[in-house]
Formats: structure tokens, C-alpha cells, sequence
């Protein structure tokens, strides 16, 4: 188990990134303002269980080689950012059924919202580089297993990030709420939605690796 100062120093290190709205937040409110309260929450989990195996695969040394290949990690950013501009488009094409589909209380399955979460989770390359850089900071041999203490802080890591991705997915959810009473707002948010995924996309598909 690492020491519980490292712990403590960790999550307020963690608040200070995940506060800062990123692809992952982006990602999230696009989906809250496509579809709602509902699918923003189950994206985030599924998001939250993606960027989790990367948090094993640093445990066990994975990320770190990731992290050194320009061709695994440039491989794995552009998948990642093909798909979410491919969940952007789809949002775009779906816009204007979105007022039926809320009527008629019908939406994408709740696997559907949860597996492309995990997708992206799994398939952010920014995500590889912080816990690659970051989490070997707080460990020490001289508490035992070192993966055992990654797997630990990346516990503490997912759940400050389940509950501030929640926090904006939720906002932007209720922002929705007053769209959806009209046709053509929930036309033009569901379009916004899909923009903002698709930008998220293109800035991950054009960002250095470093970045």
C-alpha cells in the first residue's frame, strides 16, 4: 500500500489536473448535450473503466513501453481520435430524431453509451503519458509491491475523475433539459454535441505527443 501522505499529496495533484476540462470532459458534455443526463453518467463510467486498464498497464509496465513507442502511441491517438470524430458525425446525422427519440422515451442502449465511454477511455494516449509520468512519483519500494501501490493510486485517480466528469456531464445535462422542449433546440444543441466531439477528435489527432 503506498504511504498515506503519497495518497493525500496524489489526489490533490489528480484534483488539479481533472478540474482542468479536457478531451475527456469534452467528450462527456458533447454526449450530455446528443443525449441527455442519463448517457453523459453511463459514458463517464465507461470512460472511467477504459482509462482504468491503463492504469493496469502501467502497473504491470505496459504503459511505460506505450509511452517510449512513437508508433504505439501515435497508433493509439489516432484511433482514438477517429473515433470520436466518427461518434461525432453519428450525433450530427442523428440530430433531428433526437426530439422523437425523447418523446417517445427511446435511446441508444445503455451498453451502447458504456462501451464507447470505455473506448475512448482506453484509447486516450494523454491519459497513458500522465499515469506513465506522474504515479511512478508516489511509490516507494519500502511499501511494498509497486504495481500493487499504481493499482491503488489509479483507484484514487478514476474516482476523482468519476465524480468531476460526472459534475460537468450533469450541467450540461440540465442545460439540455430547456432545449429539449423545443424541435429545433434540440436540433441545434444535438449538432453542437457533435461538433464538440469532433473537435475534441481533431485537437487529439493534431496533438503532439508530448502535448
Amino acid at each position: 500500500m503506498p504511504a498515506a501522505g503519497h495518497v493525500t499529496t496524489f489526489a490533490l495533484t489528480a484534483v488539479v489536473i481533472i478540474l482542468i476540462p479536457g478531451p475527456s470532459v469534452m467528450f462527456v458534455v458533447g454526449r450530455a448535450l446528443t443525449y441527455g443526463r442519463r448517457a453523459a453518467v453511463l459514458s463517464v463510467v465507461g470512460n472511467t473503466l477504459g482509462e482504468y486498464v491503463q492504469v493496469i498497464a502501467v502497473a504491470f509496465g505496459i504503459g511505460a513501453v506505450a509511452e517510449r513507442s512513437v508508433a504505439v502511441l501515435t497508433g493509439l491517438k489516432l484511433f482514438g481520435a477517429a473515433y470520436l470524430i466518427y461518434l461525432g458525425a453519428r450525433a450530427i446525422r442523428e440530430r433531428r430524431s433526437l426530439f422523437n427519440m425523447l418523446q417517445q422515451a427511446e435511446t441508444p442502449s445503455q451498453r451502447r453509451f458504456l462501451l464507447q465511454g470505455f473506448v475512448v477511455g482506453a484509447s486516450n494516449p494523454k491519459t497513458v503519458v500522465f499515469l506513465v509520468a506522474i504515479l511512478p512519483l508516489f511509490v516507494d519500494r519500502a511499501n511494498g509491491s509497486l504495481s500493487g501501490q499504481i493499482l491503488v493510486l489509479g483507484l484514487v485517480f478514476s474516482a476523482i475523475a468519476l465524480v468531476c466528469d460526472n459534475a460537468w456531464g450533469l450541467f450540461a445535462g440540465t442545460a439540455r433539459d430547456w432545449f429539449a422542449k423545443s424541435p429545433k433546440r434540440l436540433e441545434l444543441i444535438g449538432g453542437v454535441g457533435g461538433l464538440a466531439i469532433i473537435a475534441v477528435g481533431v485537437r487529439l489527432a493534431l496533438t503532439g505527443r508530448k502535448d
